[in-house]
Order: C-alpha cells, then sequence, then structure tokens
C-alpha cells in the first residue's frame, strides 16, 4: 500500500492537470469570441447534438418496438412544437415531448 503523502501527491498532481485541461478550452474561447466560426457553432452545434440523441433515441425505440414509431414521432412533433411556441426553452419542450411520449406508450 503506497504511503498517504505519496497518495496525496498523486491527487494533486490529477487534480492539477484535470482543472488545467478543462480551464484551457474556456480561456482559448476568450480570445476567439469575435470569429465568425464561434458564432456559428454557438448556433449550429446545440442542434446538431439535439438531432443526433434524437436519432439515436428514437432509433434505438423503432428498432425494439415498432408500433411505437408513430408515438415518437407525435412525441417528436409535439417536442418541436412546444421549443418554437415558447422562446426555444429546451428543458420545457423535451420536458413535455418525453411526458407524451411516455402517456401515449403507456395508455394506448
Amino acid at each position: 500500500m503506497p504511503s498517504t503523502s505519496y497518495l496525496i501527491a498523486v491527487l494533486a498532481i490529477v487534480f492539477s492537470i484535470t482543472l488545467a485541461l478543462r480551464a484551457r478550452p474556456f480561456a482559448v474561447l476568450r480570445t476567439l469570441r469575435g470569429s465568425a466560426i464561434v458564432r456559428q457553432l454557438s448556433v449550429w452545434m446545440p442542434v446538431g447534438i439535439l438531432a443526433i440523441l434524437a436519432m439515436t433515441a428514437l432509433h434505438g425505440t423503432i428498432t425494439t418496438d415498432p408500433h411505437a414509431m408513430g408515438y415518437a414521432l407525435l412525441a417528436v412533433a409535439v417536442t418541436i412544437g412546444i421549443h418554437l411556441a415558447f422562446g426555444r426553452r429546451t428543458i420545457l419542450s423535451v420536458g413535455i415531448g418525453t411526458a407524451v411520449y411516455v402517456v401515449l406508450l403507456n395508455t394506448l
């Protein structure tokens, strides 16, 4: 068993490296804030990530339970509608869309 001082030294090194690696992108971003590429990424990246997540979830749902495809597509439509109607509040739209899907799946 390593000594306590050795473990503390290892933890301090790991903490320092982790902190530096996590802080570095924010330090670089500060200098790139005026860049057109960063502005475009800030607009399109969240949409792209949500689209990939939705496609992965829908693919898994449709392949395991094909009759639920209609429910899933209806829930996606509700999610998009809520998202656009209520000022692009992601948590609200995803929450209501998920609730619609769960209710449809469990009641019909």
